[in-house]
């Protein structure tokens, strides 16, 4: 695993890994990144490769892909014994971008921005009724 870690993003099948690509394509700053997938696990199974990965890791900050997902549950239920992380869902590239290129902040505040950009690159054009 990248000692640059500063997030996991985890999803199901190879979003993480997907994701993770073109950030490094697009910045080459992918290292900041630890891929999880849930292909194949159970929700138990998520949750102990992601308190795994964190310790492993000391990252304090999850993407997830969907609100709900298994995922985001495994990384709710860990959540619950810490007050030191945060997971932000629905991650979509432009999120992880922000994230990628905010090396100056806390991971914490990295998330933060990155939520907000995440929401803001998401736009519907065309007057299609």
């Amino acid at each position: 695993m990248s000692s640059n870690a500063r997030a996991i993003v985890v999803g199901h099948g190879s979003f993480p890994e997907g994701m993770i690509g073109a950030v490094e394509l697009i910045t080459g700053r992918g290292d900041v990144f630890v891929a999880v997938s849930n292909y194949g696990l159970s929700g138990e199974d998520i949750e102990a490769r992601l308190r795994e990965t964190a310790a492993d890791t000391g990252v304090k900050v999850f993407f997830s892909d969907l609100p709900a997902g298994s995922a985001a549950m495994a990384v709710r239920r860990f959540l619950r014994d810490r007050d030191d992380c945060v997971l932000v869902t629905g991650a979509n590239l432009p999120a992880l971008l922000e994230f990628a290129f905010q090396q100056d902040m806390t991971p914490l505040e990295a998330a933060r921005q990155a939520a907000g950009k995440g929401r803001l690159a998401l736009v519907v054009n065309g007057d299609a009724p």
